[in-house]
């Protein structure tokens, strides 16, 4: 059966490659391809202090509004983001002989966060790129600073030099308080149309995609708003006009076409919130980690081999040195095989993390990635057959990790 396809929208060329200097107008030219053929435009999307991510003093508009009052109120946040990426290709058309610079430029969208000029938007957007761009309008354009970025996360932080009074920072809301059947709204460029408002629903919570480094990203929104290519970095609102989410990827199902099928995913703020303050104040991100490896324990598991829980998570390996090594949690060290898989027992059975239960490994990820190393939170398990807590202190993760 063939497999839904995943883009994080970094594709839909509108013109030809060319060499460094030639002349790259971005406007109407761009969307209505009137470039030449020197040119290579590509659409990018789903794919106070000055240091702070949030926005209190910024108040949004009351629960019930309009679509006409949330756009008027968001829309002065939302940029267009230009990325310029600059490589060497070969002159001769066969690949032999010298090379020469060409430049490429991609199209997506971000959104601003404070009065200091940073703007959030998508790793896969400026990723690469020699050059960084942010257009409010069709007349300006500003360079653009990247303070950092996070692969892991797919997100970025850039800021730009401009008067404070000239910035609309967006509120910034609770993705964890977001409902299926919510009203959302979607503000971008796609296809360079600027601050393109698109409206739809909630359709699903705690997707699973994959970011530019293959790191699962847990607990993304799934919408129906119209999300297409330029729409990457931009951001999902609610009915009150607070950031729930950054648009990331789109599915195209199983037909491979790039275009919006009605299934587009954010990247929750919850977890934009935490790394982009990570990147504003260090310039990047610490990942937290428990320190283990598991596998979800089935009613079917337990039942066979008469284990005290009905679902939870086998400890299959702990990091040695690690926080849950310190803790004291212990391994399976008997292996089992049950229909093909295996099961470590033996061990520990992790029944809850942070005082909430969890039942998957993607569970338990979830936990995590709401903290920062060091932070210590209770973990409930199952010895041999009686509860216990300990408390981990969460280690720093490598760019692979497990949990």
């Amino acid at each position: 059966m063939a497999r839904s396809r995943i883009l994080s929208l970094r594709v839909a060329e509108l013109a030809a490659v060319a060499v460094v200097g030639a002349a790259a107008a971005l406007g109407g030219a761009a969307l209505f391809g009137k470039l030449g053929s020197h040119t290579t435009i590509q659409q990018v999307a789903p794919v106070g202090g000055g240091s702070g991510v949030a926005n209190a003093s910024l108040q949004p508009p009351a629960k019930g509004a309009t679509p006409e009052q949330l756009y008027r109120r968001d829309a002065p946040g939302v940029v267009q983001i230009t990325s310029t990426t600059v490589t060497q290709a070969p002159l001769d058309p066969f690949g032999f002989g010298p090379t020469a610079p060409q430049t490429s430029q991609s199209l997506g969208s971000g959104f601003v966060i404070d009065k200091a000029g940073h703007i959030v938007t998508n790793y896969h957007v400026i990723s690469g790129a020699t050059r960084v761009q942010v257009s409010f309008s069709s007349q300006d354009e500003l360079d653009a600073q990247v303070v950092g970025s996070d692969p892991s996360t797919d997100t970025a932080v850039l800021k730009i030099d401009t008067h404070s009074r000239a910035l609309t920072p967006l509120p910034l809301g609770d993705s964890d308080a977001v409902s299926v059947g919510d009203s959302v709204y979607a503000i971008g460029n796609p296809f360079g149309l600027t601050r393109t408002l698109t409206a739809g629903v909630v359709s699903a919570l705690q997707r699973q995609i994959f970011a530019p480094n293959t790191q699962p990203i847990d607990g993304v929104i799934q919408t129906d708003a119209s999300i297409n290519h330029g729409n990457s970095g931009g951001p999902l609102i609610d009915a009150a006009g607070r950031v729930i989410g950054v648009t990331s990827q789109i599915s195209t199902g199983t037909t491979g076409e790039q275009g919006n099928i009605g299934i587009g995913f954010a990247i929750p703020i919850n977890i934009v919130r935490n790394v982009a303050a990570q990147i504003i104040k260090s310039g990047k991100v610490d990942h937290a980690v428990l320190g283990i490896s598991a596998v979800a324990l089935t009613p079917g598991i337990a039942k066979l081999f008469n284990l005290p829980a009905q679902a939870g998570l086998l400890v299959t390996e702990v990091d040695k040195g690690g926080g849950a090594d310190h803790a004291g949690i212990v391994a399976g060290k008997t292996n089992v095989v049950v229909q093909g898989m295996s099961y470590p027992l033996g061990g520990d059975i992790i029944m809850s993390a942070d005082h909430q239960r969890v039942t998957t490994v993607d569970e338990l990820r979830a936990v995590v990635a709401r903290h920062k190393p060091g932070d210590k939170i209770a973990v409930k398990i199952y010895r041999h057959g009686k509860t216990k807590t300990v408390t981990v202190k969460l280690g720093n993760a490598p760019e692979s990790a497990n949990p």
